[in-house]
């Protein structure tokens, strides 16, 4: 299965193959760069179908809380020791946190080398290794440094997900979910009734997800309009990562969090029923993702709202789901609408 993202840039168009990863044959150097749990698991997998002229392997930390500059200086040090030029290649063989990281890393090294997308989680294939946005996090909050960067193709096989821990799936389903939820109706009912141990299903999600977000970043490459619906639940999500320290979540797992959250706020202005609300937080019970947060200081989790990317003008964005299968951005939101709200978490 292939899906082909046209960007109004057409140098910037390329495709996502589903369980095609067959051969990769590229011109001169080549960079992987993974961790090394991923690395023990598939690097030999995808070793086999690279042709390349010569290529090295980059190693990094495991963890959201490496995904700093801290870490993309070490990378960047790696690749100007092994002195690759503008013709080389990037590859980030890893989850999420690999994806941003080397995204970014590609954007800026020599003023921008190529780089390809070999995402060996779930959460990764279905939304982080798709659409060209890379970065890193700081203690400010979460991707506050980084650019639009597109790679030339990304690689999606089924069959990595299957040394995945049981968390790391779910968190994956979770960003499945939120598109789902804002995007496409018939997907959520699918996905109530759908067996994701089963190859096919599995796949077929994968296929779903990407297709939504293709259209998406097709449509707005550079979130000026509705691919900030691809960050429903995010708003919450990054607050809770930024207050943990990047440890007790997953990403996806505060992603869910964050969608109960606001689906509460969206509840509270008429926008959701009760019973969608139950019927959304179902689902993320049924794959085992958490749906509650404690807020100690409903006022500290506000103010940090508007560290967000997506608060402008010192107006908080808030992405709403309006029923299920539709969406919609809220900048005029009451603080003490908000704030009535977060009391329901404390």
């Amino acid at each position: 299965m292939q899906i082909d993202l046209r960007l109004k840039q057409k140098e910037h168009d390329y495709k996502v193959y589903i369980n095609e990863l067959e051969r990769i044959e590229l011109k001169g150097k080549v960079a992987i760069v993974t961790n090394p749990k991923v690395a023990g698991l598939h690097l030999k997998r995808l070793l086999d179908v690279l042709k390349c002229d010569d290529y090295f392997i980059v190693t990094v930390p495991d963890g959201e809380e490496y995904k700093n500059l801290t870490m993309v200086e070490s990378i960047l040090e790696q690749l100007f020791t092994s002195r690759l030029d503008r013709s080389s290649t990037l590859i980030a063989f890893g989850g999420g946190v690999i994806s941003d990281m080397v995204g970014f890393v590609a954007s800026i090294y020599q003023r921008g080398i190529k780089f390809i997308n070999i995402p060996t989680t779930l959460l990764s294939q279905v939304d982080a290794s798709v659409g060209g946005k890379t970065g890193v996090n700081n203690k400010f909050g979460k991707n506050l440094i980084g650019s639009f960067y597109q790679p030339e193709a990304v690689y999606c096989e089924s069959k990595f997900l299957q040394t995945l821990a049981k968390r790391e799936f779910s968190a994956g389903v979770a960003e499945s979910i939120k598109m789902a939820v804002t995007f496409d109706k018939e997907m959520f009912e699918w996905l109530e009734n759908a067996d994701l141990n089963d190859e096919k299903n599995l796949a077929n999600l994968i296929y779903k997800a990407v297709g939504i977000k293709a259209n998406v970043v097709m449509d707005d490459e550079k979130e000026k309009s509705v691919r900030a619906v691809l960050n429903y639940g995010h708003t919450f999500a990054h607050v809770i990562e930024n207050q943990t320290n990047y440890k007790t979540y997953l990403h996806g797992e505060a992603v869910a969090i964050g969608v109960n959250m606001a689906n509460a706020l969206a509840l509270h202005l008429g926008l959701m029923s009760k019973e969608e609300v139950e019927r959304v937080k179902r689902l993320l019970l049924k794959f085992d993702l958490p749906t509650s947060y404690k807020i100690n200081d409903e006022e500290l989790f506000y103010d940090a709202f508007f560290l967000d990317k997506k608060s402008e003008n010192s107006k908080i964005k808030f992405i709403l789901a309006d029923g299920i299968g539709n969406a919609v951005i809220k900048d005029n939101i009451s603080k003490s609408d908000v704030l009535k709200v977060l009391r329901e978490f404390k």
